[in-house]
């Protein structure tokens, strides 16, 4: 009865595997740029510790259309505190989290952090 109540189910959801390339270092920054000049790049920067950074990157997932035609990265800002202030440096975006950018002809073409990165229609930028 709960189960129906609440939304709940036996059955296992299927886990949706979205193409995360790993940000890891600042170098990676150059290529994305680079890239940007013939397909849309798309970062998003994301708090392991934050559970609202946790609830935006899991709608993030949900809705994201597997079949668009950009790279995505992933970017864990703890881990890697330098490329994230380089990332913001370099597309002239103030940092937070958590933030996605969307990279074109070089430079961040539109950004949104919290509850406005779902917000977004990706496939407007490809």
């Amino acid at each position: 009865m709960f189960g129906k109540l609440f939304g709940g189910s036996k059955e296992p959801k299927e886990e949706k595997i979205l193409p995360w390339k790993q940000l890891t270092t600042v170098d990676q920054l150059n290529t994305i740029e680079k890239l940007s000049k013939g397909k849309t790049q798309v970062i998003f920067k994301h708090s392991t510790r934050c559970g609202i950074s946790k609830m935006v990157m899991n709608q993030f997932v949900s809705a994201f259309d597997v079949d668009v035609n950009l790279d995505l990265y992933y970017l864990d800002l703890l881990s890697f505190r330098e490329v994230s202030n380089e990332a913001g440096f370099k597309f002239q975006v103030m940092h937070q989290s958590p933030q996605l950018l969307i990279i074109k002809n070089g430079v961040a073409v539109a950004h949104a952090s919290h509850g406005g990165i779902n917000e977004i229609d990706l496939a407007k930028f490809v």
